[in-house]
């Protein structure tokens, strides 16, 4: 039984940000969340974040995460200090306690499964993780004999040179068996310079110590400014990346391309240079993306292509091609084998399959059924200044360029729309609408200004 503690009371002052360290997102979930995520595979009895700097904000920032407890340090005296404000909170527990710092955005539940592994196998008071950096200045350093046990904990600046010389720091990670660790909580001193209680006090004092080796040091690198938010993203996209080309997905020039950790992919899918992958987002196989695009929350079906485009809470089917410049948005719905193209804008629209808007229109609320055509400059004039209205138009339609249809509009099946048309009325079946002034040409026709202005030119 294991109740995982994550630290999030602090400011975070290196951030220079009014919104708490934690809160602040990287590739799409802050940093809490990830560690919260990473923690989930271990199926903890208990998650408790211990808050402090702006508690009302980060407790609201996590309010739709199931059985998450919060508690507040009121005042923020240090690591050590956080753990003592479990103390009635944990009073008759006697499982084991992991600690956690929330701006450890990269660590791995197979990493944390490990040391907890190694902690119950050994029986230890406590479980350190550490890591052998390429350059520790600036860490603490931990001593272990040959098993592991941990024999010394020394701050960097009161290392010796020869000390100096062992790269093994503490990741600030530590799982602790939770009666031992209580007895000694109450006991912690502050007699350092900050006044603060630490927790690696209390790590010397519990009984037997074993440091569990991280492989991949990059994981235990924390979140302190904005240089190491971006170097952390840079590493969690190599890992997404990585992931995705040993599956079969083609990245051209993955250094331009971005992905969120929550997109799926399917094999044979390219994606362009320049290209943007966000939130739930679904692309299947055989679809070609990019360059130039963004998709965010939407659902791609197998051979769909989109070029310099922007997709939004949408779906595509089967074979439809998206772009170039074209907008999606809003809950749109394309069908399969359509065509949306350069400068179109669709919002909260259904296109049915072979449905084609190749050109220059804004079509928005609307249902569209199945071969219709959309002409060049087709407009849905949806908004009255007060409420949107909505727009159908019946199978094989075809509206003409430069057409606007006001809503609330009914268009029937097998209707024609002449160029130009504002169209106000419902239309029957197999119709045809033409909605202009007739063309009126008069010859021999100037203004008597201009004449008069041209007749004085020629007297001066």
């Amino acid at each position: 039984m294991v109740v995982v503690a994550i630290l999030a009371a602090g400011r975070g002052t290196r951030m220079k940000s009014r919104l708490p360290k934690v809160l602040h997102s990287l590739g799409g979930r802050s940093l809490v969340e990830r560690v919260l995520e990473s923690v989930e595979p271990l199926s903890p009895s208990r998650r408790i974040v211990i808050v402090g700097y702006q508690s009302e904000e980060v407790q609201a920032a996590m309010h739709s995460i199931p059985s998450l407890e919060f508690v507040e340090q009121t005042v923020q005296l240090g690591t050590g200090h956080a753990i003592q404000q479990l103390l009635p909170h944990l009073e008759d527990y006697t499982g084991d306690l992991l600690v956690l710092n929330g701006d450890l955005p990269l660590i791995r539940s197979e990493t944390l499964q490990q040391m907890l592994q190694t902690h119950t196998r050994n029986k230890n008071a406590a479980t350190i993780l550490t890591s052998h950096l390429p350059d520790p200045t600036g860490y603490g350093r931990v001593f272990c004999n040959d098993e592991n046990i941990v024999q010394q904990m020394v701050e960097h600046k009161d290392c010796t040179a020869a000390q100096r010389e062992n790269h093994r720091i503490n990741a600030g990670v530590y799982c602790f068996r939770w009666p031992d660790l209580a007895k000694v909580l109450p006991h912690l001193q502050a007699n350092n310079a900050q006044k603060e209680y630490y927790l690696t006090d209390a790590v010397t004092q519990v009984g037997k110590v074993m440091a569990v080796d991280v492989e991949d040091y990059q994981e235990i690198l924390g979140i302190n400014d904005r240089l190491q938010l971006a170097t952390a993203y840079e590493i969690l996209q190599k890992r997404v990346k990585e992931k995705w080309m040993l599956a079969g997905v083609t990245l051209i020039d993955p250094t331009s391309i971005t992905i969120d950790e929550t997109v799926e992919l399917q094999p044979d899918v390219i994606i362009e240079p320049q290209t943007h992958l966000r939130g739930n987002t679904v692309i299947q196989t055989g679809s070609h993306i990019g360059p130039g695009s963004l998709i965010e929350n939407s659902q791609l079906a197998e051979n769909v292509t989109v070029q310099y485009s922007v997709v939004i809470n949408s779906t595509v089917q089967a074979g439809s091609r998206i772009g170039p410049y074209t907008h999606l948005r809003g809950q749109v719905q394309v069908g399969a084998g359509c065509r949306v193209g350069n400068f179109v804008e669709l919002k909260n629209t259904q296109l049915g399959d072979r449905t084609n808007a190749a050109h220059l229109s804004y079509i928005g609320d609307t249902v569209v059924g199945n071969q219709v055509n959309i002409g060049a400059g087709t407009i849905t004039a949806n908004y009255d200044g007060v409420k949107k209205h909505r727009t159908k138009i019946g199978d094989r339609t075809k509206t003409g360029a430069n057409s606007v249809l006001v809503a609330p509009l009914t268009l029937g099946d097998d209707v024609y729309i002449a160029a130009g048309s504002t169209v106000t009325e419902d239309v029957s079946d197999d119709s045809l609408v033409i909605a202009r002034s007739r063309q009126v040409v008069k010859p021999a026709w100037r203004r008597k200004s201009v004449e008069n202005e041209t007749t004085d030119q020629h007297k001066m």
